[in-house]
């Protein structure tokens, strides 16, 4: 593979296709570009994302294309790659006795500005000028942005390092390891203080930490769930949520589906309460597409669909 420098401003500006003007304006105002959004997580409580305005989404999306989708990343990491997917992540640790799930505390803000120009705008393959300029066009207030589509590959470049040496250690010890984002899995045999000392001592080489209240230990006899996927005896979406789709379209062949979505209060119409129902029932079968149950409920679905299209 053919590595690409650009040591001049020219060869930066044409890969990207915007004017050095527009971009060193971008970078010296980079600020007033985002937006604060707070979304609420699965787990409870808020996340706190800032979001690019459309100039500068456009310019980061541009950075990703050209610069930062071709770079390598660790096999560990399963998230914001080619290929990369919740069910991936978790396939390594179907059946395994024990499961350790560690969580790295504040990982966007703990990307700094200095480790993104280090590791992944290097000296090797840009002018010192480059560096700054890419550098700042691609954090906010001195750190990674959540929010920004250059973030999560920028993440992913600067955990390489990490993530193969972590990955070399368990693999010495007969331990599977993944990392999506910034869960930590880790299955086999083991015992657990040891995996977390080491870790967490890799972890603050590059100025990170464990979040203590999101570490969990589970073993044999628990339901083991990796990135929202249980993975016990084989990979399955979790009884609840095959029960929540179960029960909804109990009610919707019983009621009608009209009558459902008003006696729920749902805010959609026909079609696109379908749709949705349609996309969980999908996102089972994209784990175990051997469920006959989901399948049923998906030709019913789509059969449902096709008579609402022709009454159109």
């Amino acid at each position: 593979m053919i590595t690409i420098t650009y040591k001049e401003l020219s060869s930066l500006t044409n890969d990207l296709g915007f004017s050095a003007r527009a971009l060193y304006a971008l970078s010296n105002h980079s600020t007033k570009h985002y937006h604060k959004t707070v979304i609420p997580k699965h787990s409870g409580g808020e996340r706190v994302l800032h979001v690019p305005d459309e100039f500068l989404k456009a310019v980061q999306r541009s950075i990703v294309r050209n610069l930062l989708a071709y770079e390598a990343v660790s096999p560990h990491a399963r998230a914001y790659c080619y290929g990369a997917s919740t069910v991936k992540n978790a396939l390594p640790h179907k059946g395994h006795r024990v499961l350790l799930k560690l969580d790295i505390q504040n990982f966007f803000d703990s990307i700094n500005y200095p480790l993104v120009k280090n590791k992944v705008f290097t000296k090797e393959r840009f002018s010192e000028s480059n560096r700054v300029l890419l550098s700042l066009l691609c954090t906010y207030k001195d750190t990674l942005p959540q929010g920004a589509p250059t973030s999560p590959f920028v993440s992913n470049i600067i955990m390489k390092d990490f993530d193969n040496t972590v990955g070399t250690w368990c693999n010495e010890r007969n331990i599977t390891y993944t990392r999506y984002c910034d869960d930590l899995t880790f299955s086999g045999d083991f015992n657990q203080d040891e995996v977390k000392t080491f870790v967490s001592q890799e972890l603050r080489k590059m100025g990170f930490f464990l979040n203590a209240k999101k570490t969990t230990l589970l073993h044999d006899g628990q339901q083991k769930c990796v990135t929202g996927i249980v993975v016990n005896d084989k990979l399955n979406a979790p009884l609840r949520y095959r029960k929540g789709i179960r029960q909804e379209v109990y009610y919707c062949k019983k009621f009608g589906i009209e009558e459902h979505i008003k006696k729920q209060g749902i805010e959609k119409t026909r079609e696109g309460y379908l749709k949705s129902l349609l996309g969980r029932i999908n996102y089972v079968l994209s784990i175990d597409d051997t469920n006959e149950e989901m399948k049923s409920y998906k030709a019913w679905a789509l059969k449902e669909c096709k008579t609402a299209q022709l009454k159109k």
